[in-house]
């Protein structure tokens, strides 16, 4: 799978830990920074994680920064970017398979790296169910077209 990666300073740890854990798996990352625990702005990286996603140049994204919600506004910014901030397995599995989730957002100061860990798994190893989902997400598509 194709995934885009950003963080703010952070989520630079976390995103090191997790870019590694991409790379282990066998996914093609794209590391769009930040590269230090120097001060950044989390829309800086937040929005081409989204971009990527949205033009098909990743299959998903994924964002960190303090809390996650910051950078999940930004992405969720962007036609055809449906992010969600997770902190836990179960919503992370639950937003693929009824919200087909594309970008998930994690916050560095709310979880620590195993439940980072545990919710990127379950983020990218669950399809979505299509079904009568289908219905509601095409009711959000039209709305971003307004």
């Amino acid at each position: 799978m194709r995934i885009a990666v950003g963080a703010d300073h952070a989520g630079f740890l976390l995103k090191a830990n997790l870019v590694k854990m991409l790379g282990e798996l066998g996914h093609e990352v794209t590391d769009l920074g930040c590269h230090s625990e120097d001060r950044v702005d989390y829309t800086d990286f937040a929005i081409p994680v989204a971009q990527r996603v949205a033009r098909g140049e990743a299959d998903r994204g994924l964002i960190i920064c303090g809390t996650g919600v910051g950078s999940c506004i930004a992405a969720n910014k962007v036609a055809g970017v449906r992010g969600a901030v997770l902190s836990e397995p179960y919503s992370a599995r639950m937003t693929r398979a009824h919200n087909d989730a594309n970008v998930l957002c994690l916050g560095a100061r709310v979880v620590g790296i195993d439940l980072a860990r545990d919710c990127l798994r379950a983020f990218l190893d669950t399809p979505f169910e299509g079904g009568r989902h289908i219905e509601r997400l095409a009711k959000i598509a039209a709305l971003e077209r307004r």
